[in-house]
């Protein structure tokens, strides 16, 4: 089987992965349910519950009105003690549903399918959107919207992203291994609902297990427009453009998106979701994570809740060693967390624990550039990281938007490979937040001056209208 890959750049960490024949296991659900009304790309929701409401598994507990949104659910079943904001991974503190656990897991009654033939595209876009399906590899965008792209882009190509670069991260691997129906039935929703006449399911070549246990179950239910296709192990090989690049050789233009090449990528982990979403009637309130590091006692891959706090995880789990450093995500694009008190989200793919021996731990020390280029050479999106951290350096967002700061996906690979050590991921997401933030207000200023502009052109209107009534 051919192998496909994308070009320039990436880079070959120490894959790390520890996990990966180890099966799924449910963990535990908590005594305490902490489920931000926020785990996605878009508007915030509002809640549709209050404080002393009684709520049922999969009962929606929290909405928008908001097309680019994603709604919640209550992962279980028991009293809502609070409605306050709480710490999420990323920093930022959101409005928060806390419910205390009854461990009853009262669910409510849910309506299964057997087939999804019979439904439009518009009424299986209606059914991802109420389960609260969102993008699962890390990103958690919409899916729904995802799915309804603009009118004039025409969908040709389903890709299933199954190639897992990240060290560590193992889920994708176990879904592939475990729910290879769910992940094909999830493309055939995909490509209904979209048109395209196309799906293929790209796997690593370091998961060669997965890829035959894929291509097996597509020849065993007779599906006849979807193919499995091996990847090069190399990160980033997962990000969107770089997938797309490596098996349709098209290259998504500046600034624009899949659909402008007329693909939609997809998640394994978020085509499972959607079947399940579809034939069982089965929102999203839990999700599969690799739990791994030198310091965690049982790692493993897990069914974990949606809304499980960490420091539960840790208390279940059990550490060998004192915690140094706890990374929601993977090693190259997750966080550090400053406490052990946030939850699980829609987009925790893998949680990660290193103790004081871990040699991940290293102090590393900026030091002065040495125009190396290494960075240069390794970035996937053709970019120079050094030129862009010089600009962020300074404020200077003007230079930085010209060499195409907003491009850059926040892979980590030029910090990775710089010998000098140079934050530069970091301070290359600094810029791109300073150039989105100076680009909304240039736009409510302009959006102010058309108002007013308005507003006079009709004061003068009327004005001249009242001199002509004399």
């Amino acid at each position: 089987m051919k192998v496909f890959t994308y070009s320039p750049g990436g880079v070959h960490p120490d894959e790390s992965k520890l996990t990966k024949d180890l099966p799924f296991e449910v963990f535990n659900a908590p005594p305490i349910a902490v489920i931000p009304l926020q785990q996605h790309t878009g508007a915030p929701n509002t809640p549709t519950v209050k404080v002393g409401d009684y709520v049922k598994v999969g009962q929606k507990i929290g909405d928008s009105a908001q097309v680019v949104s994603a709604p919640v659910h209550a992962t279980v079943s028991g009293k809502v003690i609070a409605l306050e904001e709480r710490l999420l991974p990323t920093g930022a503190k959101v409005q928060s549903v806390v419910i205390e656990n009854d461990y009853k897991d009262d669910w409510v009654e849910l309506t299964p399918r057997s087939s999804f033939e019979a439904l439009s595209g518009e009424e299986l876009v209606k059914i991802i959107r109420e389960k609260g399906i969102v993008g699962l590899g890390g990103a958690a965008f919409p899916t729904s919207v995802k799915l309804t792209p603009p009118k004039g882009k025409v969908i040709d190509t389903i890709i299933g992203n199954g190639a897992e670069c990240e060290p560590y991260l193992t889920v994708d691997h176990r879904n592939m291994l475990e729910y290879p129906e769910k992940i094909i039935k999830g493309i055939l929703i995909e490509m209904k609902i979209t048109g395209a006449k196309k799906g293929i399911i790209a796997v690593e070549e370091n998961k060669i297990d997965a890829a035959n246990v894929l291509q097996n179950k597509i020849n065993e239910l007779g599906v006849k427009d979807v193919e499995v296709v091996l990847v090069k192990t190399k990160y980033p090989q997962g990000g969107e453009k770089q997938l797309i690049k490596a098996v349709l050789g098209r290259e998504v233009p500046s600034g624009g998106l899949p659909l402008d090449v007329g693909v939609v990528v997809q998640n394994v982990g978020t085509l499972k979701a959607i079947t399940e979403a579809v034939l069982e009637d089965k929102p999203l309130i839990e999700r599969g994570i690799t739990i791994s590091g030198n310091a965690v006692s049982k790692p493993g891959n897990y069914i974990i809740r949606i809304g499980t706090p960490a420091s539960f995880i840790i208390e279940t789990l059990g550490l060998n060693r004192k915690l140094r450093k706890l990374i929601f995500g993977g090693p190259m694009t997750g966080i550090a967390q400053p406490t052990t008190d946030v939850p699980v989200l829609k987009g925790t793919s893998g949680i990660l624990m290193f103790g004081d021996e871990a040699l991940e731990m290293a102090p590393e020390e900026e030091s002065p550039c040495i125009r190396c280029a290494s960075c240069v050479d390794a970035c996937p999106m053709g970019l120079m990281p050094v030129l862009i951290d010089h600009a962020s350096r300074k404020n200077d967002l003007k230079t930085a938007e010209a060499l195409h700061a907003l491009d850059c996906i926040e892979c980590g690979v030029c910090s990775y490979v710089c010998p000098a050590k140079r934050h530069l991921t970091e301070n290359i997401k600094k810029v791109k937040q300073a150039i989105i933030k100076q680009r909304k207000i240039e736009a409510a200023k302009q959006a102010a001056f058309e108002k007013l502009k308005a507003q006079r052109m009709k004061e003068k209107e009327n004005s001249q209208k009242e001199v002509k009534n004399g």
